[in-house]
């Protein structure tokens, strides 16, 4: 979030060239200004809670998943009324992801099931019967692919030009996988569950196979791997997507709630229930000091590429209940985050200090959504 970008910030009125919005527990949806943290402009939901926003990539709309129902409402002006429905849901729905161009979105539930929509057609395109409640699922940067986890603890891709589950990834037993998150560039695959870890594979197009089965000497978890398309090494293909298991990270005491990458691929946000946020970066140098004496960090073999993985950057405290969510700024400077402590707050994320405080709520704030791209 740019000084020109966010001095010019409306919050959701038309020309805005910031579009921050939250939403959670209370039944509303808020609009803010960035820079002053006033509210511009409030949407009741009065079906349930809203847990999960999603903005256009033209900022015109704002998709809010609640239980069961998803709604898609007009950012550039003060209707009040959704403008789209998509019903079919039969669970809370717990992800929602715009299309690059805006012309679909996807959706995962309680109810086991990932849902592709046409967002102009009330009825969804494709059904992807996971057979588990939904935790969070991610569009692959190649638009072909789509990355789900879920409750039973697996992380499965699927192939949206055949509906089918290429890859399954089991990064650790009996645990629920919470999060899903894959870099701009698509070549990183983060998964968080509820013991407080994430686990990183590296994500490759074309190419030979790579084998899925264990993990990096040291690494321990078990990074299991099945699907279709393995051959006789046990070698399997997700598409275009290759996926070798990299890092696993105890990054947080308790739940992780969702894991965020920042637009230029450097940093991971990941959210807990213990009250804080922090950002982990991404070390690309095999040779950087840090490398060979953190903790989190393995013992790779010779092959692997120079990717070695995520250090610790920093620690973001100042809520004071659970945080939920997370949204980077364009130019990965900040991150706004969502609390049960019913605030939402902005940080600068090169001093770790909370820059803005967004009231209003009177529940939980369980997700954020941040828009400050130029068009």
């Amino acid at each position: 979030m740019s000084d020109d970008a966010s001095a010019a910030a409306s919050g959701g009125t038309a020309g805005g060239d910031v579009v921050l919005a939250s939403a959670g527990y209370d039944h509303t949806i808020r609009f803010w200004e960035a820079l002053s943290g006033l509210c511009v402009r409030t949407i009741n939901y009065p079906d349930s809670q809203i847990n999960r926003l999603a903005i256009s990539p033209d900022k015109r709309f704002l998709v809010a998943a609640g239980n069961p129902h998803v709604r898609l409402f007009d950012v550039q002006s003060n209707n009040p009324n959704p403008i789209s429905t998509f019903d079919g849901h039969k669970g809370n729905v717990t992800a929602v992801a715009y299309q690059a161009a805006g012309r679909w979105i996807v959706t995962g539930s309680e109810d086991g099931t990932v849902k592709v929509w046409d967002v102009r057609a009330p009825t969804p395109q494709r059904d992807l019967p996971i057979k588990h409640p939904v935790s969070d699922c991610v569009i692959h940067p190649n638009l072909g692919e789509l990355i789900s986890c879920d409750a039973s603890g697996s992380v499965r891709v699927w192939d949206l030009g055949e509906t089918r589950c290429t890859l399954e990834l089991v990064p650790e037993e009996d645990v629920a996988a919470r999060s899903v998150a894959v870099n701009s560039d698509g070549s990183v695959l983060v998964a968080a569950n509820n013991k407080g870890r994430f686990f990183v594979w590296r994500l490759k197009s074309g190419g030979g196979a790579i084998t899925v089965e264990g993990s990096p000497a040291g690494m321990g978890g078990s990074g299991k791997g099945s699907g279709t398309g393995a051959d006789v090494n046990g070698d399997v293909q997700a598409g275009e997507a290759m996926v070798n298991p990299l890092q696993k990270v105890q990054a947080h005491s308790k739940y992780i709630t969702k894991a965020v990458m920042s637009p230029d691929t450097n940093v991971l946000a990941t959210c807990s229930a213990d009250h804080t946020v922090k950002t982990w970066r991404l070390v690309s140098d095999p040779s950087h000091p840090a490398a060979s004496t953190h903790p989190t960090l393995t013992s790779l073999p010779e092959d692997t590429d120079e990717e070695v993985g995520f250090l610790l950057d920093r620690t973001l405290q100042g809520h004071q209940r659970w945080v939920w969510d997370a949204a980077f700024s364009a130019d990965s400077a900040y991150l706004v985050t969502g609390s049960s402590d019913h605030t939402a707050r902005l940080w600068d994320l090169a001093s770790g200090e909370t820059i803005r405080h967004y009231n209003g709520h009177q529940k939980a704030v369980v997700c954020v959504a941040l828009h400050d791209v130029s068009l």
